[in-house]
Order: C-alpha cells, then structure tokens, then sequence
C-alpha cells in the first residue's frame, strides 16, 4: 500500500513538472507548440500515462491515474501518450521510442486519433494490428485507451515494466512527498533546470570518458601511421600492379578517414566507427602484404584479441584469463607462437585508477573502442567473465554507450535499449487515411492505412 501510494506522489509531480516543461518550450504565454518528444519521453520513464497540458479534455487527470495504476499493478512495459490534435505525426513512433529508449507496447493518442507501435520482442505486429483495430469502434478515448491497455494486458505483452517506474525509495514519508510535490509545483522553472542540471551531469560524464578514450584511440591512430610509414611501398613502381596501389589508397584513406572521424567524436559511442576504419585499414595492409609476396590473399578475420594493433589474426586460440571462464580468441601469429610456449600474451593495457590493467577490465567506456574492433556478433564470447562484458550485459549500457555489440543477454520489454531497436517496428509517420491498424509498416514511408 505504502509503495502505492508512493508512486502515486510521484506521479503527482510529474504533472506540474511536464505541464511547466510544455509551457517554457510553447515559446509564447497562451500558444500551443509542438509538444517536445523529450518532454513525453522523461514523463514515460517515470508513469506509464502522459498527457499533454493541452489535452486534458481527451483524459483527465483522475482517469489517466486510474490507467497508470492499471498498468503498473499488471507490471508490463505499456506506455500511452495523449497528445493534442495538432501534434505533428511524422515518424512519431520511431522518435518518441528513441527519446524514451525503453523496449515496450506504446499507444498514442493525437486529438481523437489512435494508433500503437511495439517492439516485437514486447508484441508482434500483428498482435499490435489486432489491438488497434480491436478498440477503433470504442466511444470516447478513455474507452479506447483502457479498451486498449486491457486487451494489451490480456494478450500476452512480453517482458516487465521498467525498474524506473518503481524507483521511488518507499521510505519517504507521505509528508516529505507532499511538500516535495509543492516545491515541485510552485517552481516549474526549477524542475526544468533540475532536467537540465541531470542532462548535464550525464554529458560530462560521457565527455570525461570519451577523453579517456581519446588518449588509446589517439595511440592506435599514430601505431598505424607509424605503419605506413615503415612501409617499403611506392605505388609508382614498376613491379606494382594496380591491386596493389588500390589496397595502399585504401590503408592510407582509412588513415585519413580514422583521424576526422576522432575530431569530431562528442561521445564514447561516437569511437565506434573510429575502430571500424582502423580495422579495415589494417586488412588492406595485409592483403597487400600478400599481394607482394606472392601469398594467398588472407581471409578476413578480425584483429588480434589481445591488442587488435598487432592486426588482423591468423587463428582462433583457446584461452583462459586469470581467475576467468576459457574462451576462444582470435590471435595474430606472434600471440599464437607465445602461446603455444607457454607465455603470456602481449595484452593491450590502459590507465586506470588503479594502475594499468587489461582494457578487458577497465571500465565501461571501452565497449564501443572494442565494439569497432570486433563486431557484434563476436565480441560477446570474447568478453564473458570479463568487467566489460558484465558492464555492456546491463540495460543501461546502450544509453550511455551506444548499442549494437551483440547479445550479451538481450532485451526483453521494459528494459533501456537506448536508441537499439528495430525501426521496421516504429518506421513510418501517421498517414491520413483510414486507421490500417498498428503494425501495418507497408513501405517506408507513411504507415499504409495509418492516421
């Protein structure tokens, strides 16, 4: 009861914290703008119900109590947005699934208009067809939005709700509660830069380890210029065939290309393609290596696992870390040959705060630095036992670090998935037709049958 009541606070002062978020962002007292996704998508994390300042004659704010009680006991990812009639659609779904980053069933409501889009790990899209079209004939929109969460509810919605819904330490006295919802309500302008405080102290976090990265991507950058400048290659010799000269342009394009790719990176995720290039100019040095030598051309196969500056590897090793689980490794020829003797491999390390350790063990900002180097569907074996692995295997890894490494144990509705998600599943805009039902993606543009 006490939880209860607890979220019920909270979500009391959601409403005057949104409704002063929409008004400082309409621009001019009395006018209605757009409502900023990133305004409804703070709300979502918090309550599963938003509704827009302007539309409160679509859901009052007792019903759409009731709604979000009756989702939250159920503890599904359900979310619905209520949001006035000329609220702009294009790409609506895909966007405020993006700003909400959460895996879940969303139903939007645009003046008397309705609609859903789910991930298709909460919900396929023929099940979120067979919900919109079930609650088309429904009277008003209260009826169709519980129309909605009920047949939601009843049709087998995938995974939980989201931890952020039940954050709220329930030790708080209804009091504190209270006069928190009054500072709240009294200071809309403060919750606002409270909001914006938050989103600063995230970017400087993500600032302070994108810095830490730049220090090792900066070192393989100079490694692999020092490679190319140890190379005994002049692409206007005679004994040079136009395959070779186009793999040495590619090196030496990848190089180029590495170095702006890292000015421009304003954050960790931002390192990613970084690695990519480098990866890919390193396996352009060595197929024109072969070339030169006369050897097959090599396979492609990722770099060496151990420091991927020692290039691409040559055969996949059974290794097992200090204190961790055995894995298989892609290693280059020089790791293979200390191994088999019984050495240690020559580990990649990096500063930490507590002295130098394997980049394996150095925190989490070095998942995207890998993530270039090995790919997603590799990188996941390569890390299991491992600080980072256990680090990029949490939900909020993606907001903080970009997605796309691989499973390392997937998503189920609910969970933070960032901006990771299918965009088949929330692709489009809102048409102007008929309703087609929720799901029914057509082509790219505008949803076939949609509003």
């Amino acid at each position: 009861m006490k939880a209860a009541l607890s979220r019920t606070f909270v979500r009391l002062l959601i409403v005057p914290v949104t409704a002063a978020l929409a008004v400082l962002s309409a621009g001019a007292p009395g006018a209605h703008a757009a409502t900023d996704l990133s305004v409804v998508a703070e709300a979502l994390r918090e309550s599963p119900v938003y509704v827009d300042p302007a539309a409160t004659d679509v859901l009052s704010e007792a019903d759409a109590e009731a709604l979000a009680d009756k989702i939250e006991e159920a503890d599904k990812p359900v979310f619905v947005a209520v949001l006035p009639a000329d609220q702009p659609t294009e790409n609506l779904f895909r966007n405020l699934r993006t700003e909400t980053g959460i895996t879940g069933l969303y139903g939007v409501t645009v003046g008397d208009r309705f609609d859903a889009r789910a991930d298709s790990s909460v919900l396929s899209r023929q099940g979120v067809s067979n919900l919109v079209a079930a609650v088309q004939d429904a009277g008003d929109a209260k009826a169709r939005l519980n129309d909605f969460v009920d047949g939601a509810l009843r049709g087998g919605v995938g995974g939980s709700a989201p931890s952020s819904w039940g954050s709220v330490d329930t030790g708080v006295s209804t009091t504190a509660l209270v006069t928190t919802g009054a500072v709240l309500a009294a200071g809309g302008a403060g919750a606002y830069a409270l909001v914006r405080r938050n989103r600063r102290r995230h970017e400087e976090e993500q600032r302070a380890a994108l810095e830490k990265l730049r220090v090792v991507v900066d070192e393989d950058i100079t490694a692999f210029g020092e490679e190319l400048d140890r190379l005994d290659f002049r692409p206007g010799d005679p004994a040079a065939d136009d395959a070779m000269r186009a793999d040495y342009a590619h090196a030496l394009d990848a190089y180029e290309v590495a170095k702006t790719r890292m000015a421009a990176a304003r954050k960790p995720e931002d390192v990613r393609p970084v690695t990519e290039t480098l990866e890919d100019g390193r396996f352009a040095l060595a197929r024109l290596a072969a070339r030169r030598e006369g050897r097959p051309l090599p396979e492609r196969r990722p770099p060496c696992f151990f420091d991927p500056r020692h290039g691409p590897s040559v055969a996949d090793v059974t290794w097992t870390p200090e204190g961790g689980a055995t894995r298989e490794v892609p290693v280059c020829a020089a790791d293979q040959a200390r191994l088999a003797d019984g050495l240690d491999p020559m580990i990649r390390e990096v500063d930490t705060g507590y002295g130098r350790r394997p980049y394996w063990d150095a925190g989490p900002a070095y998942g995207p630095w890998a993530g270039g180097y090995f790919g997603g569907g590799l990188l996941p074996g390569l890390l299991v036992g491992t600080m980072l692995g256990s680090m990029m295997a949490t939900p909020s890894y993606a907001a903080d670090y970009g997605a796309g490494y691989g499973d390392f144990g997937g998503y189920e509705g609910g969970d933070v998935s960032g901006a990771d998600f299918d965009t088949g599943d929330f692709g489009g805009g809102w048409g102007g037709g008929d309703f087609g039902g929720g799901g029914d993606f057509g082509g790219g543009g505008d949803f076939g049958g949609g509003f």
